[in-house]
């Protein structure tokens, strides 16, 4: 069997990995050798159990409600078009007013908004009900989420590389630095699907143009939460991952992309600029694809 008591038999999954690859090619006679639909969404489930097990870092930080956002603000979000925004984007307490740059057209119950730059809906505290309200809930969990990851004891790297980030490969586990955080080359975030980052900063989160944080295969950008106690500055060209909790400004600037989300509670403001929320079944479908 797979599993002894609460353990995993890796060499026994190996085996039955490899048993049912070429069983499922011979008798489906399929010169590529490729898994069956079945055989590769079981194999995920093994994966995703192993890596369970063996996941490291810090509890997860709850996002409530505002984890249904791709950006949100309390302050107002502006772009210079064109943006591409993959996921909601609300602001509260202040007026849709705050959000600029978007061309909003309302919905037939004037409780959200479209916009061509946005793959979701738009919302602000002036919209019809439910909107006002649900916001200002969404708003809340935000500061609590913020909060609890500025809250977490005990780190497990404290000020490491003096906040220098560039050319470094970041194991799971909960960081704290003391002031600004920097990126000014490629980093990569190491681990397993189910491994956990809390970056803790009492500064700004800068990162410079053209550079990239990298996901080792399997690592998820909703299992990384950046707590910024400053402003965070995503040059042009630059991509980041993961969750941004910031208690001031986030810019992103010409061309920069996130594969996150932006929760921040002053203002949001693209220039061009990509953000995708995290994935959660199209990335199952990519998994099983990488498979073949």
């Amino acid at each position: 069997m797979l599993f002894s008591g609460d353990a995993f038999e890796p060499d026994l999954i190996h085996a039955w990995f490899c048993s049912s690859y070429f069983y499922s090619s011979r008798r489906h006679g399929c010169p590529s050798e490729r898994l069956s639909i079945m055989t590769k969404f079981v194999l995920i489930a093994a994966l995703g159990a192993i890596a369970s097990v063996s996941a490291a870092g810090p509890a997860a930080v709850e996002l409530g409600k505002a984890g249904n956002y791709a950006i949100l603000s309390k302050s107002g979000i502006s772009t210079v078009p064109t943006s591409d925004i993959t996921g909601n984007i609300g602001v509260s307490p202040i007026a849709s007013t705050a959000i600029t740059g978007f061309s909003l057209k309302m919905d037939s119950t004037n409780a959200s908004a479209t916009s061509t730059q946005v793959k979701g809906s738009v919302y602000a505290a002036d919209y019809a009900p439910p909107t006002p309200s649900d916001l200002t809930v969404t708003i809340g969990d935000m500061e609590i989420a913020y909060t609890d990851a500025a809250g977490r004891p005990t780190p497990d790297f404290l000020n490491l590389y003096s906040g220098d980030l560039g050319g470094k490969t970041l194991a799971p586990g909960l960081y704290k630095f003391g002031s600004s955080v920097i990126i000014p080359t490629d980093c990569t975030i190491s681990g397993l699907p189910s491994d956990t980052w809390i970056f803790q900063m009492s500064g700004d989160l800068v990162m410079a143009a053209n550079m990239r944080v990298k996901l080792d295969v399997g690592v998820k950008a909703s299992n990384i939460v950046w707590q910024v106690a400053g402003y965070v500055e995503v040059e042009a060209g630059a991509h980041m991952e993961g969750i941004l909790l910031v208690k001031t400004a986030a810019h992103f600037r010409t061309g920069s992309s996130l594969n996150g989300r932006i929760l921040a509670q002053t203002a949001v403001t693209l220039q061009s600029s990509t953000v995708t929320q995290p994935c959660l079944g199209r990335c199952l479908a990519q998994t099983a694809d990488i498979l073949v």
